[in-house]
């Protein structure tokens, strides 16, 4: 567009559009009644006839007319009531970051539009302005103010900032990125447009509260409106579309003015943070939600995670070199606490987690992540591959040879395999429980030789010893074991989910700051789940590898890591090994075992001594 001011006028013109359509549908409502009312006047001033016919026509238009206005107002009344949805934020203050307040009002002055009231971080890659002039978005109402009630002053949008932003961006980029944003707030400012962006989200607010209707009296008339105001959204649909896409092309040609040239190297930033922010929350921050625990630190973790993706890729060369300027953090007062406060909405978005800490929801700093989230992840998971291995079917291991045959072997390799419920391995006809009589043939050596042959006996603990003898010897083991672990996890999520659903409520969240309005959480949480779920055979790869990380850290001195892009990693020697996917999958998958056991005799594990489990 030739100028801002093309795209203004374009938005206006799509706003009276959609208001049109608002204008129309009360135009609807509202004829059955104007049609009553020229029917009574009419015979009341005698230029429409008193038959039987036009009584007829009154009654019915008049019977139309009130259950027309009574219909349209229940719409009118669920819209002004439904709380438009909102992002879930934390709100900044003045006083806790002047210093960003002041670089947001410059920028808005060097653009020419207002200034936005309020300023919020969000736990995400983005920035936007977000309407929050909703009576019940607003701060409750004086109650010194004047007998008829305090009418609330029309402001400016909030501006919602991405939180990793801050960390990884410099001051500089942060001012480049925002512009386009802020310049928004003029066309917000327009009242035809914001008359239309208000219509749209109230319709928006009223579909959900119409959806969330469970009580009998109640479902049938919010199912009423729930129909009218879809209906009228899909009328103003692609209006409000292009209005938007108009407002947004405004603003981006106002922003040009200010710090272009920089604004595209920001843009490369945006790019990079959301590829460090995505793999820092689904491999690192996630385990730890799993385990009842939340980083604290998740946007200073986010440089580190870009960081070590600097030194990496060849394409993210450079980028670290950028760490000697001012971050943006420096704008806030007290970054740790809103970097705490982000952490913890970031768990309630993405993991379903408590609104606040609690017993059972605990943060951990970067320093404690290896002992009190890797180590005891791997320990959980090995725990629970034993557990279904202890409910197995105890299907034999290949027989070992009769002793008849082989008379004259050493004790040693004539000890019979251990099943897997850790005691010796059984054929059907054995019966251990009796001894021989005297009159009996014996097989075996003298009964005074068998005294002193070490007797089998069951293991001391779990071994990865056992878990790599069923996986390679049993055929059928890998798919049975998958399967059971899949059903043990989806157990334990669905038990999670529900102690979610008791203790965490969209109430809980108000009272501690965080707004949703109708629509946002009433679905349950997480709003954005970060994983799909995962196979039976994706689950048995991850606990077998957690199983062998700790027999290594048991009997290797391995020790648990973080590794900033994929998460839990197992140190030897303080170097990190990341070659262990392979033979884990050789195992899982095809059942061949040597790959992972030459793995093991490299690293010094032991795979017949005893495990701790958690």
């Amino acid at each position: 567009m030739a100028s801002p001011e093309t795209g203004v006028l374009a938005a206006r013109a799509r706003a009276l559009a959609v208001l049109r359509i608002r204008s129309t549908a009360l135009a609807v409502a509202l004829l059955p009644a104007a049609v009553a009312v020229v029917l009574l006047a009419g015979r009341a001033t005698g230029h429409l006839g008193a038959g039987t016919g036009w009584d007829l026509a009154r009654w019915i238009t008049g019977g139309l007319a009130v259950v027309s206005l009574l219909l349209a107002a229940l719409v009118a009344v669920v819209v002004a009531r439904a709380r438009p949805a909102l992002s879930p934020s934390v709100p900044i203050s003045e006083k806790s970051a002047p210093d960003l307040y002041r670089l947001v009002r410059d920028l808005a002055d060097r653009l020419e539009v207002p200034a936005p009231s309020a300023i919020a971080l969000t736990p995400d890659c983005d920035s936007w302005l977000e309407d929050r002039t909703h009576r019940a978005h607003g701060p409750p109402r004086r109650s010194g103010g004047p007998a008829g009630g305090e009418r609330r002053v029309p402001e400016a949008p909030v501006l919602v900032i991405g939180s990793p932003f801050l960390w990884w961006m410099r001051v500089a980029e942060l001012r480049a990125l925002l512009a386009p944003v802020v310049a928004g707030t003029g066309p917000s400012s327009h009242p035809d447009i914001a008359a239309a962006r208000r219509f749209i989200r109230g319709l928006d607010a009223a579909v959900a509260v119409a959806a969330r209707a469970r009580r009998p009296l109640r479902d049938l008339p919010l199912r009423f409106v729930g129909r009218v105001a879809r209906l009228l959204l899909r009328a103003g649909r692609e209006h409000a579309t292009i209005m938007e896409r108009a407002v947004a092309t405004a603003a981006s040609e106002r922003a040009q003015t200010v710090d272009y040239g920089l604004r595209i190297v920001a843009q490369e930033q945006v790019g990079l943070a959301y590829a460090g922010w995505d793999r820092l929350l689904t491999r690192v921050a996630l385990p730890a939600w799993r385990m009842g625990r939340w980083p604290s630190r998740l946007d200073a973790g986010v440089v580190s995670a870009l960081t070590e993706l600097s030194r990496r890729d060849r394409l993210a060369d450079g980028f670290a070199s950028r760490l000697g300027e001012r971050p943006a953090c420096d704008l806030l007062e007290e970054p740790g606490a809103i970097d705490r406060a982000a952490s913890l909405l970031a768990a309630r978005l993405f993991h379903g987690g408590p609104a606040e800490p609690g017993p059972d929801w605990s943060p951990v700093g970067w320093n404690q992540y290896p002992e009190e989230v890797v180590d005891r992840k791997w320990r959980l998971e090995a725990a629970r591959l034993h557990r279904v291995l202890d409910n197995l079917p105890a299907t034999a291991l290949p027989a070992p040879p009769p002793a008849s045959a082989a008379p004259a072997q050493e004790p040693a390799s004539a000890a019979p395999p251990l099943s897997y419920a850790r005691t010796a391995a059984r054929t059907p006809g054995d019966r251990p429980a009796e001894r021989p009589s005297a009159d009996e043939p014996s097989l075996g050596p003298p009964a005074a030789d068998r005294h002193d042959e070490p007797q089998p006996a069951p293991a001391p603990g779990p071994t990865l010893a056992r878990v790599i003898d069923r996986l390679a010897h049993d055929e059928s083991a890998g798919d049975l074991v998958a399967a059971r672990l899949g059903a043990e996890v989806e157990r334990e999520e669905r038990e999670e989910a529900a102690r979610q659903a008791a203790r965490g409520t969209s109430q809980q969240d108000a009272a501690l700051g965080v707004a949703w309005g109708d629509g946002m959480a009433e679905g349950g949480l997480p709003l954005f789940p970060l994983q799909p779920p995962r196979t039976g055979r994706e689950l048995l790869a991850d606990h077998v590898t957690a199983m062998v990380c700790c027999a290594a850290v048991d009997t290797a001195g391995a020790a648990p890591g973080l590794d900033w892009l994929d998460g839990p990693a197992l140190l030897v020697d303080g170097a990190r090994r990341a070659d262990l996917g392979r033979p884990v999958l050789s195992l899982v998958d095809d059942g061949d075992a040597e790959p992972l056991r030459g793995w093991l005799t490299t690293i010094g594990v032991r795979p017949e001594k005893p495990v701790r489990l958690v």
